[in-house]
């Protein structure tokens, strides 16, 4: 990109962003799940509706997936790699069930509901929305569609499970990020340089969503090996999750009521499916290591990896499996995504 071009696109970038600020911080108010990535995303989506054209630069986004991909790796940690190694079969089912779902979904979302089939397996996916909403705009797919489809199975997963994990009295937060101290700023400086070269080496091998997988893989092997322990600063996250859900807002014009109601039905449809096979995989989990089937439906429930953990904890479950269980599910989709959507690439060539 030229420094004219690149110049030219700040002006609408810097109204664009302002607009999903304020799409977030209503979101905020009126308590959104996820109202970070939500609220833009509907507040920018709704204002384009009156012929407003929105637009981020590549290079607003390019850094914004980097740090996300960053953020969302520090959720590895030295506890969680060794609940890996104490309970292997789990994640194992847990990998295969993930299979499942994504083929399954996909499957379903292409045979009924009209979905290219690279779109539909972001659409259906089991978790992961800021991943799965990147690798959609980085590989501009029908990120409106999946964004719907996908944000209706996040309400109906993590609406409910917070009113039940308050009424126990447990106190819910609205981070999206795993919690714990904030990283040293020579550690974020060095995940920075190192997932840049990483993500530029992928995208020359042409790995969907380089930057952001970049930022991913080595912030999940330095948290792993606790190089860089810690999570990204909020003051840093937060900005970065509003400029995706801004860029997906700039996405979503055109949308019409039959699109609406087909991904209505679609997000609910997945959400059954992805629902019972993790029931239906947690049932001899529970029975091979003699835990509470209801614990370990919590750990492979495909919902948000917060309030799962809290459910969790409020029945009783090893704290450490569930959070395992999810940073998993959180790691493998990134491997399994890529995979099937270069599968569907490979196909239609």
């Amino acid at each position: 990109m030229s420094i004219t071009s690149c110049r030219s696109e700040l002006p609408r970038t810097f109204y664009t962003l302002i607009i999903g600020a304020v799409g977030a911080g209503i979101a905020y108010w009126l308590s959104f799940p996820v109202y970070i990535l939500t609220g833009p995303a509907i507040f920018v989506s709704l204002v384009s509706l009156s012929g407003v054209q929105f637009a981020i630069s590549d290079n607003v986004r390019d850094v914004a997936f980097l740090l996300i991909g960053i953020g969302i790796g520090a959720g590895m940690n030295t506890e969680a790699t060794a609940a890996f190694m104490r309970w292997p079969i789990a994640f194992a089912v847990l990998a295969i069930m993930l299979v499942t779902i994504l083929m399954l979904c996909q499957y379903v979302l292409v045979r009924f509901f009209g979905f290219d089939p690279r779109s539909a397996v972001l659409a259906g996916t089991p978790g992961h929305l800021s991943f799965v909403l990147g690798l959609g705009a980085a590989l501009d797919l029908d990120v409106a569609k999946v964004a719907v489809v996908q944000s209706i199975r996040l309400l109906a997963l993590t609406l409910l499970v917070p009113l039940v994990a308050i009424s126990f009295g447990v106190k819910l937060g609205s981070n999206i990020l795993p919690a714990g101290i904030s990283m040293q700023g020579a550690h974020l400086l060095g995940l920075i340089a190192a997932s840049g070269v990483i993500g530029i080496v992928l995208k020359r091998f042409n790995i969907p969503a380089a930057i952001l997988i970049g930022g991913l893989i080595t912030s999940s092997f330095t948290h792993a090996a606790d190089l860089t322990p810690g999570v990204l600063p909020a003051h840093i996250a937060l900005p970065c999750f509003m400029i995706m859900g801004t860029l997906i807002g700039t996405r979503f014009s055109g949308i019409s009521i039959v699109q609406l109601k087909a991904a209505l039905f679609a997000g609910l449809t997945i959400t059954v499916i992805s629902v019972l096979l993790s029931v239906i995989a947690a049932l001899p989990i529970a029975y091979i290591l003699g835990m509470p089937a209801e614990h370990i439906v919590v750990a492979f429930a495909p919902g948000g990896l917060e309030t799962m953990i809290a459910m969790g904890a409020v029945l009783g479950a090893y704290p450490s499996f569930v959070a395992a269980c999810h940073i998993g599910r959180l790691l493998f989709l990134p491997l399994l995504i890529p995979a099937m959507l270069g599968r569907h690439k490979n196909k239609a060539e």
